[in-house]
């Protein structure tokens, strides 16, 4: 076959690029259209010849290539790309379909469409998008394994709404309204700051018991008192306690809480009896500090035990129907906003001739499939513009006055997954506006405080995923979202936002048949019980290869009960322990926080534990050998090579911010220079 490259190359390149984007490890391969005969495409499919497909002689191999005129991607045969229609196939999930290399056939197709536009073509009513240069980012994330996950065919989430940006705006409005009034409430009646990181576990609390369309805001649970928001107020009557470091700072904390205590069983509708035993202790508690004054810190912090023993219970009692109503009161708002979410969302969408389907889409045949990202049911409308601005390594995307940032390599690793991902827009056209949906939802869920979120996206060092996948065969990720996932398999809480990037969906509404999981699951109690619940099932149903690796904090003071499950759950095959300041977690603001702040060492020790079946077992055993290279590699001196492919990435991202700045005659003519030299 003809090509510019002077190699030899009998096999064609995997990589390409779609949508009118310049691949740039494909320029100096790809051939120029050779001689054909007068129409190349006159025994090719219909969908191919759409598709911009077209038949070509090679005179060096002697034998036909098939060349896309739109991508400049070659390959040698049809079977790569397209699975000829099926009878037994009615929803048309592998029919008819034009795939790129490496993917899997599997997949639902792309949604009918119109004939592709020319790349150069402006969107009618949009200024037209400029062409993405996407780089590769081998070795900062592994987006190119395959997984080795199989589900059973599910049809598209009828319940889900496509993101827009306007319905963002207006739910990040009210759920920051909504974090106010809980500081209030909290403030106003108990006296006490709302609990740190309460309102966001409030939050994963609900959306597990919650059967509502609205993806972010609680709206449709069986009861109106959340456990979990009710636990951290309770933990924070009458006064908030810290670990003091001093003799002195327990001694301010012993007093601080007897005094807290009673001056609230004198102010609240108490029992006589609850406030005979308060002040008695109270009392006791000050004639004691009176007599001690050179005491040391485990005498003042087990007098403070004491006290909350005898003061605890009346306190609790005390406060009961206060906290018990600012949870309702909690809940009852989310649900009004939620409402409010869900009218302006159908407002938008029937602006733009979209209704609400009166039929639901027929089931999805039952066979057996690799797992595909989430499809939404709903069509998406043509979305507002959304404007672009990369200054230095930082991308900043503005909409109507409201601007979302992420480092530009994390903007090129969502470049990735959109193109591995997404089937309704070929052309990018709604990228940017998807992206910037998605950053302001993570935005918003994280919340206000300058830390506030971190816990949640905290994500395990690539050395670590490394050594997963290389021994434990892991390719998908149970918790995770496009901004910190490693692989491009993974569930996350946003299903909505994040099937476009290629997330699976929520966690417990996932239900595979194989494969090797991690799971790193958000310090919630509600959802972690819920998960080893969920996993055991998967478990107990299933006669394949099925291996979950655990990720949780080792709290033992007291245990929580999701780790003690962990510990006795009859699919427990190898579980170890990482003493705490001897690993680290790589940020979970990775995609904005600077470089050097990336790592993060974990004040507690961290369980691993292994849950796998039979099968799972024969294939992933967690081998002596197995368990010490996974321990090897969360070591901190293993973040070195970590360090390494940061600073090789860092050259990739100023290449793509310098290329992205040149047009594309003049981004073909650099990188054949490159090549040639």
């Amino acid at each position: 076959m003809a090509s510019t490259s002077s190699s030899n190359n009998s096999s064609l390149p995997s990589a390409s690029s779609k949508h009118g984007d310049v691949d740039i490890n494909m320029v100096a391969l790809s051939p120029q259209p050779p001689q054909s005969p007068p129409d190349g495409s006159l025994e090719l499919p219909a969908e191919l010849v759409v598709a911009g497909w077209r038949k070509f002689w090679s005179r060096r191999e002697n034998r036909h290539y098939y060349f896309n005129k739109g991508s400049g991607q070659s390959i040698w045969d049809l079977a790569q790309i397209y699975t000829p229609p099926s009878p037994s196939d009615p929803l048309g999930i592998s029919a008819g379909t034009v795939h790129s290399p490496g993917t899997n056939p599997a997949r639902p197709p792309f949604p009918p469409a119109e004939k592709r536009r020319p790349s150069g073509e402006p969107v009618p009513g949009q200024s037209p998008v400029k062409k993405i240069m996407l780089l590769p980012l081998s070795g900062y994330w592994d987006l190119e394994t395959p997984s080795n996950v199989c589900i059973m065919e599910r049809g598209p989430c009828v319940q889900l709404l496509p993101p827009h940006q306007e319905v963002e705006q207006l739910r990040a409005r009210l759920v920051a309204k909504l974090r106010h009034q809980y500081q209030e409430l909290c403030h106003q009646r108990e006296g006490i700051e709302a609990p740190k990181e309460s309102f966001n576990r409030w939050l994963l609390e609900r959306k597990v018991k919650d059967r509502g369309n609205e993806p972010l805001l609680p709206s449709q649970c069986l009861t109106d008192i959340s456990m979990s928001m009710y636990r951290e107020i309770m933990n924070d009557i009458p006064v908030r306690l810290t670990k003091p470091k001093y003799s002195s700072d327990a001694r301010k904390q012993l007093a601080k809480y007897a005094e807290a205590a009673k001056k609230m069983i004198e102010s609240r509708n108490a029992t006589k009896e609850s406030r005979q035993i308060v002040k008695w202790n109270v009392e006791e508690t000050f004639q004691w500090l009176r007599t001690q004054f050179g005491a040391s810190c485990e005498a003042y912090l087990e007098r403070l035990a004491h006290l909350k023993q005898q003061c605890g219970p009346h306190l609790t009692e005390t406060a009961k129907s206060s906290v018990e109503n600012i949870c309702s009161k909690i809940y009852s708002l989310s649900c009004d906003y939620a409402a409010k979410v869900q009218q302006k969302h159908w407002e938008v969408l029937k602006e733009h001739g979209i209704e609400e389907a009166t039929e639901a889409p027929p089931p999805a045949p039952q066979r057996r499939v690799t797992c595909y990202p989430l499809q939404l049911y709903v069509p998406c409308p043509r979305l507002p513009k959304v404007d672009r601005v990369i200054e230095g390594e930082t991308a900043t995307l503005k909409f109507n006055g409201e601007t979302v940032k992420v480092s530009v390599l994390y903007f090129q690793k969502l470049e990735h997954l959109y193109r591995h991902s997404c089937r309704d827009d070929q052309g990018f056209c709604n990228f940017l506006a998807r992206a910037w949906c998605l950053l302001r939802r993570y935005q918003t869920f994280f919340g206000v405080a300058p830390t506030e979120g971190n816990g949640l996206q905290g994500a395990l060092p690539i050395p670590v995923f490394q050594a997963l996948h290389k021994h434990f065969g892991v390719t998908f990720e149970c918790f995770a979202s496009p901004l910190n996932c490693y692989f491009r398999q993974y569930c996350s809480a946003f299903p909505d936002t994040d099937a476009y990037f290629g997330s699976r969906g929520p966690i417990l509404e996932f239900s595979p048949l194989t494969g090797s999981f991690e799971a790193n699951p958000p310090f919630c109690e509600e959802l972690m019980d819920a998960t080893i619940t969920h996993f055991e099932r998967l478990l107990t149903s299933s006669s394949e290869p099925l291996s979950f690796a655990i990720f949780t904090p080792d709290w033992r003071d007291p245990p929580i009960p999701f780790v003690l499950r962990l510990e006795n759950s009859r699919y427990n095959r190898k579980q170890v322990s990482v003493p705490p300041l001897k690993h680290e977690y790589r940020h979970g603001f990775q995609h904005v926080c600077p470089k050097a702040d990336m790592y993060q060492r974990s004040a507690h020790a961290t369980l691993v534990v292994f849950l796998q079946n039979d099968a799972g077992f024969s294939r992933w055993q967690p081998t002596d050998e197995r368990m010490h290279a996974l321990l090897d590699a969360y070591k901190p001196a293993s973040h070195e090579r970590d360090a390494e492919s940061e600073a090789n990435v860092t050259v990739v991202v100023k290449e793509h911010n310098r290329l992205n700045k040149l047009s594309d005659k003049e981004q073909l003519e650099r990188v054949a220079e490159a090549s040639n030299s």
